[in-house]
């Protein structure tokens, strides 16, 4: 069950993770929402309702992690015990392009962003949880829900930054699982493919929909719901941990 869990979620103002902030809402959670301050996470928050607040944050920022874990704690009267990341960017440029070869910059900045960001807050909502009263017959602590991408296995060209983003944190995710297991703490990943987000959202519907007929089944796009429900279940289902989830109609992704 949801009901009662105390939730952080970044990249909450919007695509998966307002997805995801809207489900565990309506399902009873208690959720800090963390996105950057230029975000309309503020409008959000009252959207969702009484038991979800924002705290702007930059996922690589220790400081910034800190406070929402302390907005938790002091606004559900508890230390968080379920965090999911969703936060990211993606950047598209070949090894070698017209300008010249990889922007090294460019690189550097999406495994900050993705995979940094990503361990910064796993680090810091770990050690919360790891201090709180286990619950249950497993005395459980906490799940972290990390989330890569099918460019983890299928990057296509142009995706080297963000596809060594992703798979890095494909690669974190057992030796995560495995390290929090004395805490009673889970960690998993989902790794989803064509989703209707932001940046899909902004293309054109003949090329949305160009896009979503290269899905198997179902012949669409995902919908931030679908991942929603996977994490839903994620948390819900006390057996699942070290596990990466592909979510994407059997899509493999061709070059």
């Amino acid at each position: 069950m949801l009901a009662g869990r105390r939730c952080i979620i970044t990249g909450a103002a919007s695509g998966l993770g307002k997805a995801t902030a809207a489900r565990f809402s309506r399902e009873g959670a208690q959720v800090v929402l963390l996105d950057l301050p230029s975000s309309n996470g503020t409008a959000v928050a009252e959207e969702l309702g009484d038991n979800v607040v924002f705290h702007p944050t930059d996922v690589t920022s220790e400081e910034d992690v800190k406070g929402a874990l302390d907005l938790c704690e002091s606004s559900f009267g508890g230390p968080v015990n379920v965090a999911v990341n969703c936060a990211g960017i993606g950047v598209a440029a070949k090894i070698i392009g017209r300008k010249g070869p990889h922007s090294l910059e460019m690189f550097n900045q999406c495994l900050q962003v993705n995979t940094v960001g990503t361990f910064n807050v796993l680090r810091l909502a770990a050690e919360r949880m790891s201090k709180a009263e286990g619950e249950g017959s497993d005395e459980a602590r906490g799940v972290i829900v990390n989330t890569a991408s099918i460019a983890a296995y299928d990057g296509q060209i142009g995706q080297i930054a963000y596809a060594a983003s992703k798979g890095a944190i494909v690669g974190m995710t057992l030796p995560a699982a495995r390290d929090l297991a004395a805490n009673h703490i889970r960690v998993n990943c989902v790794a989803p493919g064509l989703f209707l987000t932001p940046l899909l959202e902004a293309l054109p519907e003949k090329v949305q929909t160009q896009l979503g007929s290269t899905v198997p089944y179902p012949n669409r796009l995902g919908v931030p719901d679908d991942y929603a429900k996977m994490v839903q279940n994620i948390v819900e289902n006390d057996y699942i941990n070290g596990e990466v989830f592909r979510i994407d109609g059997a899509l493999r992704m061709q070059p």
